[in-house]
């Protein structure tokens, strides 16, 4: 069965529908089974207002590379379709959530809410309990995960959808390739007790070798586990 997942994220004029701020930017990117299929959505809006200082900072749109773009209402039916029973993976999702809930409903064209239509997952929250504690913006992620990030001088939403289904597929690629209880991922065995093999395309594991001074400490423990001779990793 086909899982079909939309990587989203949205720029704003600033940080509150309820006062007023519109989204003008919408960008998403499709997974199908953990793949990037290409098939993409991107789109500027011309929101009928003025953008605070504060969130062109953020994201470097200005008023004036707006003029002449798209309404909401001329994209709306092509997005909704676009998303329409996707799980969407966001990160911070109810700020993202939040707003396009504002902008359907706005339309007053009868659009249901997004959690009656899409799955959402939140990759915040997500992160959040993989690394308790820890800095889990898009930026630290990416360090974490080893993501190159080089180009995202400034937020942009299809940019930023880009780099978060790396970091998602980055923060879900154990789950997908050693999940051996469940029986149903590749590297595992069906029902049937046969082998699944692992795809010959899958991206390969990174390996990390231990430094000099890692390996002086290892030499320096196994001496404390057996002292009257060699242990078994020392033959």
């Amino acid at each position: 069965m086909l899982k079909r997942q939309i990587v989203l994220d949205t720029e704003t004029t600033g940080i509150d529908p309820k006062s007023g701020h519109r989204i003008i930017e919408i960008g998403c990117v499709e997974l199908v089974n953990r793949r990037l299929t290409g098939n993409n959505f991107h789109v500027y809006i011309n929101p009928q207002r003025s953008i605070e200082e504060e969130a062109i900072d953020v994201h470097g749109i200005t008023n004036e590379f707006l003029k002449g773009k798209p309404l909401f209402k001329e994209v709306a039916q092509e997005f909704f379709e676009f998303i329409k029973g996707a799980e969407l993976v966001i990160h911070n999702a109810p700020f993202d959530v939040g707003f396009m809930d504002h902008e359907f409903a706005l339309l007053n064209q009868g659009y249901p809410l997004t959690h009656e239509y899409c799955e959402v997952l939140d990759t915040l929250v997500m992160a959040r309990g993989l690394h308790p504690g820890q800095k889990n913006n898009l930026d630290a992620l990416c360090r974490r995960y080893d993501i190159d990030n080089a180009k995202r001088t400034l937020h942009g939403a299809l940019l930023d959808s880009e780099i978060l289904a790396d970091v998602y597929l980055g923060m879900t690629g154990g789950q997908k390739m050693l999940n051996l209880a469940s029986g149903n991922e590749k590297g595992s065995q069906n029902q049937q007790g046969d082998i699944i093999r692992l795809s010959s395309d899958r991206q390969p594991l990174k390996v990390i070798m231990a430094n000099a001074d890692e390996v002086v400490a290892h030499e320096e423990r196994l001496k404390v586990v057996n002292k009257d001779g060699e242990t078994i990793w020392q033959q």
